[in-house]
């Protein structure tokens, strides 16, 4: 079954939905949530510390009837009280439908960077890009133009390939954000995540923030390797990969956003509210909105657990904060 981001994607893939009427009405709907919403949680805990977040994307101009630019994403933003947000560039064939360059992102954000912060990102299979030396250079001159963090990391090769060990080391070197993609076929991993632990070794230095189905599918202790690709339902069990890096890893966070990120809190409503408040220091709130109408569970699926003020302050805002050093 696609997530609303997958659903979104084909969406935009399809030049026959590229009707007005589709659009009129996902704009409409957009702003009657964003209504519904202000009278209940973003009108209440929220607006005490608005939200950083983690995890957005903007849409490249080629796609002119469903482009999400950056003046439309801060209008979302304002509409579900959000402050700042990451934007991520794809650069990675196996990332989107179209490349979303860093040098797309960087120029779209450049008149707003109180609100939008770029992120950038390294493809190692790129012919010139062959040591940790140079991309270091390449990644110094994308921290010139302002980009303060890598990812989002979505490359077709496995976690652990000596040209992603070689991207992470050298953000380790420049002690930048690393947000990366896990899944069966993107920096895929086996069971237990052992890729992943090989890369945070090889790059104590740099922060690790993880995202998607093989992420999120390893917080429960019988994740198997077909899980890594979809959406675990059902109780989570003692003993997954998650918890044991947190508790081996200290600069490894979480990042909530989209339907991998929402399952995994809402697959077991019990468990999820223990595992928020125990790993509240761990975890970031994030959406990964990429298009107008695009539902947002992360908007309102927090507050059904009721969380302390300051764990909901601390994944909305202050762990984002430490990270970005804002």
């Amino acid at each position: 079954m696609k997530n609303n981001s997958e659903r979104l994607l084909c969406n935009i893939n399809n030049p026959r939905n590229h009707l007005v009427s589709r659009r009129d009405f996902c704009r409409g709907a957009a702003a009657l949530s964003a209504g519904v919403l202000a009278t209940g949680f973003t009108a209440g805990i929220s607006r005490k510390f608005p939200r950083i977040d983690i995890h957005t994307h903007i849409g490249h101009p080629a796609l002119r009837d469903e482009s999400l630019s950056a003046k439309m994403l801060l209008d979302w933003m304002d509409e579900n009280s959000i402050e700042k947000a990451v934007v991520l560039a794809l650069v990675s064939p196996e990332g989107f439908y179209y490349q979303i360059s860093n040098e797309y992102v960087l120029e779209s954000t450049r008149e707003h960077r109180d609100r939008l912060i770029p992120f950038v990102d390294i493809d190692p299979r790129q012919s010139y890009v062959d040591t940790r030396e140079t991309i270091t250079e390449r990644l110094n001159r994308y921290l010139d133009l302002g980009a303060q963090g890598v990812g989002e990391h979505k490359c077709g090769v496995p976690f652990d390939h000596p040209g992603n060990l070689e991207v992470f080391a050298a953000a380790s070197d420049l002690k930048l954000p690393i947000l990366f993609h896990i899944d069966s076929e993107r920096n895929s991993d086996k069971p237990g995540l052992p890729g992943l632990e090989k890369a945070l070794k090889a790059a104590p230095d740099a922060t690790f923030i993880g995202h998607a189905q093989g992420w999120w599918a390893s917080v429960s202790g019988d994740c198997r390797q077909e899980h890594l690709g979809i959406y675990p339902k059902g109780p989570v069990k003692p003993g997954g990969a998650v918890d044991r890096l947190f508790d081996s890893y200290p600069n490894l966070y979480g990042d909530l956003s989209a339907g991998s990120g929402n399952n995994a809190i809402t697959r077991d409503m019990e468990w999820g509210r223990e595992f928020l408040i125990r790993r509240a220091d761990r975890l970031l709130f994030g959406t990964d909105y990429l298009g107008v109408g695009q539902n947002v569970p992360q908007l309102t699926s927090l507050e059904k657990f009721d969380l302390p003020a300051e764990v909901m302050k601390k994944i909305c805002r202050a762990n984002a904060e430490k990270i970005l050093k804002l």
